[in-house]
């Protein structure tokens, strides 16, 4: 065995264990929530998360592991297709073999090896688009743009913007003049009738569900808050410095720009369209900072190419960007699986998101009991999830907001009984999700690691009414239920 492939071994042994150990985040909770409701699409993004985290539970159950295990396993055979295809794009194996090791070296790829997210399917079925682009400049085989379309099409039904690997294709065969006699053939026009079909779909559930899912993604685009532009801006930078780690964003940078260079006055068709896969993405992130802030995870789709870019320049930073990168990752592991570093809590991730919340489950059952409550009520789509996650009984956990009405989930009838309602103290004091008769404080419950709060949560004792569509009873891990 390689030592590239002993290392890709080791390191993906190393991110099941972490994947196992770190406890599930809100958001993976929702998710898995999502999974044990499969549709063609839901508010927040397309469905394939919900596949993959169904496909991972049936393997290992409803643990973190089971909700997690394909996304090291993705990202492994993803640094293999990635290497092959940078053999192919750079004309050098150990160029592509480069590539992979800077792109598992980020900590976007690094955290997102050991969580799952709609990024986890899309930045897979991304690169293997890649891999089939690849063997298509290679072959010369028309074939290969079938796998292309498939790749781009699963790469959609895993998250939207994987519109731009469509569009960087198109403009590709448009603007190399080497590729454009391929669109007098059958094969370019298959491969997006293949991508379109296998999205369809989402197409479908959008249409049959007032077009939420497009609505709520195309929604980002508007607003106008130009005040705020440079900060958001300053945020998007640094924070793309961060998650490709320092050297890394560096390489990918000189890179881009010596291949925009040369692609430029050659049209040459690996640099075209590794330049496009990187820069085309782009403006629309940079026209959001002008309406609100970029989550630091958006750009991650420009990174395969990017890095690809990255391993053909400036050789003598390619380790010590490894070396850093991997420095950089690890302890975010530790803290995150074992959390020993002396870090203030206000500056440390894995406390903000992961920490207390199965004492904060079995606190607010506590008070349950005490309150006489029947169910368990959140208007927070996080906290519902978390506590339907963690709850050790069968006592109904309901989830009062808007996104619900999209589920086909139970409507629990809750008409005069006595519930428990979980609100954040950060939440203001409004309760939009519907008129609660009766309603009085029950005190509060808190989120802590070892003995420091992360989140307080204000309780309250609610009479329930008749049946709304935006109340749901939510699933459960069926190991945890105790009568």
């Amino acid at each position: 065995m390689s030592f590239p492939a002993a290392a890709l071994l080791a390191l993906t042994v190393l991110r099941l264990v972490v994947a196992a150990c770190v406890p599930l985040s809100p958001d993976e909770a929702y998710y898995w929530i999502w999974s044990r409701n499969l549709a063609g699409g839901y508010f927040d993004h397309p469905p394939m998360v919900a596949l993959w985290i169904r496909v991972g539970t049936f393997l290992c159950g409803d643990t973190p592991l089971g909700v997690r295990v394909l996304a090291p396993l993705s990202v492994a055979l993803g640094s293999v297709l990635l290497a092959r295809a940078g053999a192919v794009f750079t004309g050098s194996q150990a160029q592509g073999v480069m590539a992979a090791a800077l792109l598992n070296a980020t900590l976007a790829f690094g955290v997102g090896a050991v969580t799952m997210t709609p990024d986890t399917p899309l930045l897979f079925f991304w690169v293997c688009a890649l891999a089939a682009l690849a063997r298509f400049l290679a072959s010369g085989r028309g074939a290969w743009l079938l796998a292309v379309g498939a790749g781009t099409g699963l790469a959609l039904a895993s998250k939207y913007t994987a519109i731009f690997l469509g569009a960087s294709v198109a403009i590709w065969f448009l603007a190399v003049p080497a590729l454009r006699p391929w669109l007098r053939t059958l094969w370019p026009w298959a491969s997006g009738a293949l991508a379109l079909l296998i999205f369809a779909p989402v197409i479908t559930w959008n249409a049959a569900h007032h077009w939420a899912g497009f609505a709520k993604q195309g929604g980002r685009i508007g607003g106008f808050r130009p005040g705020q532009a440079l900060t958001y801006l300053a945020e998007l930078i640094g924070g793309q410095i961060g998650m490709l780690t320092p050297l890394v964003f560096l390489l990918c940078c000189v890179g881009v720009w010596v291949a925009a260079r040369r692609a430029w006055l050659g049209r040459d068709p690996a640099l075209v369209l590794l330049v496009l896969l990187t820069l085309l993405p782009l403006p629309i992130f940079f026209q959001h900072v002008i309406a609100d802030r970029v989550q630091a995870n958006w750009p991650a789709i420009v990174y395969p190419s990017a890095v690809l870019l990255g391993a053909m320049v400036w050789a003598r930073l390619h380790r010590p960007a490894l070396a850093l990168g991997f420095a950089l990752t690890a302890p975010v592991y530790l803290q995150a699986a074992w959390p020993v570093l002396p870090i203030p809590a206000k500056l440390d991730p894995s406390m903000k998101r992961l920490a207390g919340w199965a004492d904060f489950a079995r606190d607010v059952e506590a008070a349950r009991l005490a309150q006489g409550a029947q169910y368990i009520v959140a208007d927070n789509y996080p906290i519902a999830a978390m506590l339907a996650w963690h709850a050790k009984t069968d006592v109904p956990i309901v989830a009062a907001q808007a996104r619900w009405a999209l589920f086909d989930l139970p409507r629990p009838d809750l008409t005069g009984q006595t519930g428990l309602l979980v609100r954040s103290a950060r939440s203001a004091e409004n309760f939009e999700a519907r008129p609660w008769p009766g309603l009085s404080n029950a005190g509060t419950a808190q989120r802590t690691r070892d003995g420091v709060t992360a989140e307080v949560f204000r309780l309250y004792r609610v009479t329930g009414q008749s049946i709304d569509p935006r109340f749901v009873t939510l699933p459960r891990p069926a190991a945890r239920r105790t009568p």
